[in-house]
C-alpha cells in the first residue's frame, strides 16, 4: 500500500513571493484526504505551514502521519527551515499526532467576548503613546517580542526577521496607523508603569463582528508584581468596548506561564494551539 501526495490544484503566489499548494493524500492512487502547504518570507528565511490536514477515509491507519511527514519534504524542497502547525484547542488527536511528530507547543491564542467595561483600580490614569513617546516605547516593544520569540525555540536570526516584518505590516505608519491603540498606563505619582497595543480590527469574532487583538502588553521591570499587567488588560477591554468590537483575542508564548494564568483568570480560554518545529 503506496500513500503519496498529489497536487489538487495550481499553485497559489502569496505576498511577498510567498506560496501555497493543495494537495491529495492519496493511497494506491484512490484520494482519501487532503492538505496544504506553504511557504512564507521571514526576512531572508523561509517559514513553512501545514494547514487543512484531513483524512476522510480510513483514519487510524496512520495516512495522516505519512501526509504531514510528506508535507514537510515539500517545505523543505521549498527552502523553508521550518514549520508550524495550527491545531484547534478542541482537536486532541490533531493535537497528540503533531507532537508525536516532534512539534512543540510555542504558542497559544486565547478570546474572551467583553459585555460591560470594567473599571480600572484607583490612582491608575491612560495616556495615548504620541510621537515623543513612540520610539522609546518600540524600543522595549521589540525587546519583549524577540525575547518571547527565541523562548518559543526560534533561533536568534528568525526571531528578529519575525519581529522586524510584524512591525513592518502592523505599525506601517508609526503611532498614527489607523485601527489600533497605544496606551501607556501610569501611577498616581505620574511615573509611566507600563504600556498596551492593541489593533481593534484584526479579524472577524465568532459572532460575524469584529475581533480585537492584544499584540504587547508591557509592565517596567520596576513596578512588576502589582497587579499592573492585569490593569493593562482591562484597558484593552475599554478600548475595544469604546470602539464597539465585542471579542478581544490574544497570542501568548507557552513559556510565558505566568501570562497564560493572568489571562485564564480574566475569563480568556484557548481558541487554537501553535506547534512548531526546524526542518533542518
Amino acid at each position: 500500500m503506496t500513500t503519496t501526495l498529489r497536487p489538487e490544484g495550481d499553485e497559489h503566489p502569496w505576498p511577498g513571493g510567498g506560496r501555497s499548494r493543495r494537495w491529495q493524500i492519496r493511497v494506491n492512487g484512490r484520494p482519501v484526504g487532503g492538505l496544504r502547504t506553504t511557504a512564507l518570507p521571514r526576512g531572508d528565511q523561509w517559514w513553512g505551514e501545514i494547514s487543512e490536514l484531513e483524512v476522510v477515509e480510513g483514519r487510524r491507519r496512520g495516512r495522516a502521519t505519512i501526509g504531514a511527514l510528506a508535507a514537510e519534504e515539500v517545505l523543505r524542497g521549498w527552502g523553508c527551515s521550518r514549520v508550524d502547525v495550527a491545531v484547534p484547542a478542541d482537536a486532541r488527536a490533531a493535537l497528540g499526532l503533531a507532537r508525536a511528530l516532534g512539534y512543540t507547543e510555542r504558542m497559544r491564542n486565547m478570546a474572551k467576548r467583553l459585555t460591560a467595561p470594567p473599571e480600572l483600580p484607583p490612582g491608575l490614569t491612560v495616556h495615548r503613546i504620541g510621537p515623543s513617546e513612540y520610539e522609546e516605547w518600540l524600543a522595549e516593544a521589540r525587546a519583549g517580542y524577540l525575547a518571547d520569540l527565541t523562548a518559543s525555540g526560534l533561533t536568534p536570526a528568525q526571531a528578529r526577521a519575525k519581529s522586524d516584518a510584524d512591525h513592518l505590516q502592523v505599525l506601517p505608519r508609526r503611532e498614527a496607523t489607523e485601527g489600533v491603540a497605544l496606551r501607556q498606563l501610569r501611577d498616581a505619582g505620574g511615573s509611566t508603569v507600563g504600556s498596551l497595543w492593541v489593533a481593534l480590527r484584526q479579524g472577524t469574532g465568532p459572532d460575524g463582528g469584529p475581533l480585537a487583538w492584544v499584540m504587547v502588553v508591557q509592565v517596567d521591570e520596576a513596578h512588576r508584581r502589582r497587579g499592573h499587567g492585569r490593569a493593562l488588560m482591562l484597558v484593552a477591554e475599554r478600548e475595544c468596548l469604546a470602539a464597539g468590537v465585542h471579542h478581544l483575542g490574544l497570542n501568548v508564548f507557552s513559556s510565558n506561564e505566568s501570562a497564560a494564568a493572568l489571562y485564564t483568570s480574566l475569563g480568556y480560554r484557548v481558541t487554537l494551539r501553535v506547534l512548531g518545529k526546524p526542518l533542518y
